[in-house]
């Protein structure tokens, strides 16, 4: 199209060319677009639901994973939830994300809201030295050597602390408190409100679609901890279940299993339980939630 044509066009309708409604054949590339997307996405997990609710017999017909369901048989959950390392993995994995989500919420809530008063003392200074950590981080050996120098090794606490607060998600909440009216909160203070009894009482309530989006983030980041047990956790009893499962697919090191069972379910199967067992909490979880996250855009949006 050339320039005289989209001037044209655009004399017309009253709006640029990119503001019109789209094309039927923009309309069927859009379609295809997200129908591939969606596909991409829903069948390898469709694949490993199926797999791990196959019977031995399907597995061997299929030469690996399944894909038509066929001799529908729940063995494998039901092996590594009776008990062991799985289990074992699965209960420390959710306290970790519990008291981790709960610990980081806390601390970013609070520095957030001290960073976003412009009366706060240092509240520049600081923002500075958390805005650092984004270009300098200390590396592996000196948080190594801080984590067992204050004798946190193998124990949750060295998966928590090191990564306590996400700057990321403080700079996100200080924003949202930011768009709090100063009015608001001089009003609360003339009435006799403290510093705390304003941010629990009035600010969060007026930010929770953004504490409930930072929290989603800590509690992900929690429950698919991986690396930081790979070098801080020894004791097979404190795995995190990522841990567990790398080294069931990856190392080939098949986890001990509760209850006196003659035969257990094919290997193939135990393991995409176990993948289904990892991501089945954040799939239940993300609906919930899901609305915060537009609700966040919307208000993160609003100036004034």
């Amino acid at each position: 199209m050339s320039t005289v044509d989209i001037d044209v066009q655009t004399r017309r309708s009253g709006r640029p060319v990119w503001d019109e409604p789209p094309t039927p054949a923009g309309r069927v590339i859009k379609i295809l677009v997200l129908l591939a997307v969606v596909l991409a996405v829903l069948i390898p997990v469709w694949t490993v639901l199926i797999t791990s609710l196959s019977s031995r017999e399907a597995i061997n017909d299929a030469g690996g994973l399944v894909f038509v369901p066929r001799g529908i048989t729940f063995e494998a959950y039901v092996t590594i939830l009776a008990g062991g390392t799985v289990t074992k993995a699965l209960l420390f994995t959710t306290l970790l994300t519990v008291v981790g989500t709960a610990v980081s919420l806390g601390f970013t809530i609070l520095a957030a809201y001290g960073l976003s008063r412009p009366g706060s003392v240092g509240h520049r200074v600081l923002l500075f030295f958390f805005l650092l950590t984004f270009l300098i981080y200390p590396g592996l050996v000196p948080s190594y050597l801080v984590v067992t120098g204050l004798g946190l090794k193998d124990s949750m606490w060295a998966l928590i602390l090191p990564a306590a607060v996400s700057v990321f998600n403080l700079v996100v909440l200080r924003a949202f408190f930011q768009n709090v009216p100063q009015e608001l909160l001089d009003s609360a203070r003339i009435d006799g409100a403290g510093e705390l009894h304003i941010l629990v009482r009035i600010v969060l309530p007026l930010a929770k679609a953004a504490v409930a989006v930072v929290g989603l983030f800590y509690a992900v980041g929690y429950w698919n901890t991986w690396f930081s047990a790979l070098l801080y956790i020894d004791d097979n009893a404190k795995f995190p279940i990522q841990r567990v499962l790398q080294n069931f697919i990856l190392q080939n090191q098949a986890p001990q299993f509760g209850g006196f069972q003659q035969t257990l379910p094919p290997s193939e199967a135990i393991k995409m339980a176990v993948v289904v067992m990892t991501i089945l909490p954040i799939v239940i979880v993300y609906p919930f939630v899901q609305r915060h996250f537009i609700k966040g855009v919307i208000l993160g949006a609003i100036k004034g």
